[in-house]
């Protein structure tokens, strides 16, 4: 099994590291390319933070804070799937799963500790400008924007992947119309959603504790017990 986890671990960073220099390379930036009219498009952002946009505050610091909070729960995971495949009785499902997370996470990680060195940060694209603590843009004594800190562990992630489906006109609450899931993703975050989705849905067959079986009974106990059935 841990061949196969590996292989996707592998599968899934090539995958998501492809499509990112791709879109690096091939995108200008905001542009978008429909795939599947009415339902899914690619369209270039970059962000700052983890998955659909999570972040822990603007500044250098709260992206070193984020990227170090990543590097460590890769780690923490990544010790975990080792456990895991020590465990004869482990379901195969859950070492899936928490192998897409590792992956996941990983590959966002890539983006923010080699980028800054890989490609160019642009002075003119919106999202390479700083912010202050109420996300406004820091702007210097000529007017311009400031340029964020770049360098190890201050790239930001590249997202790519939108569904475009909206709610029926009909639907109440001020929903008919909007789009049913707006947020920009990648596939690391997809990889990450599809392995947190498969804990919470099979989070019972995952988890359950064995069953007791004639095996798990000491000798001792069954040497009482033949012995007292023989006495009868």
């Amino acid at each position: 099994m841990g061949k196969k986890v590996l292989l996707i671990i592998i599968a899934v960073l090539i995958v998501d590291q492809l499509v990112k220099v791709l879109v690096k390379n091939y995108m200008a930036p905001h542009e978008n390319i429909g795939v599947i009219d009415g339902f899914f498009q690619l369209y270039y952002i970059e962000n700052r933070g983890m998955a659909f946009g999570t972040t822990l505050g603007e500044g250098v610091w709260a992206k070193y804070v984020l990227s170090l909070f990543r590097l460590g729960a890769i780690i923490a995971i990544g010790w975990y799937i080792r456990k895991l495949l020590s465990d004869v009785n482990v379901s195969k499902g859950l070492i899936v799963a928490m192998g897409l997370i590792f992956a996941g996470a990983t590959g966002n990680l890539i983006d923010g500790m080699f980028y800054d060195y890989i490609f160019e940060v642009d002075p003119d694209i919106a999202w390479n400008w700083q912010r202050d603590a109420m996300g406004n843009w820091i702007i210097d004594d000529t007017g311009n924007p400031v340029l964020r800190d770049s360098g190890f562990l201050l790239g930001s992630v590249v997202d790519m992947c939108q569904f475009t489906v909206r709610w029926p006109s009909w639907m109440p609450f001020g929903l008919g119309g909007e789009e049913i899931f707006a947020a920009i993703w990648n596939v690391a975050d997809a990889a990450i959603s599809i392995g947190v989705g498969l804990i919470i849905v099979r989070y019972r067959k995952f988890f359950k504790k064995p069953t007791k079986t004639d095996d798990d009974v000491p000798s001792s106990l069954s040497s009482s017990d033949e012995n007292a059935e023989a006495t009868a």
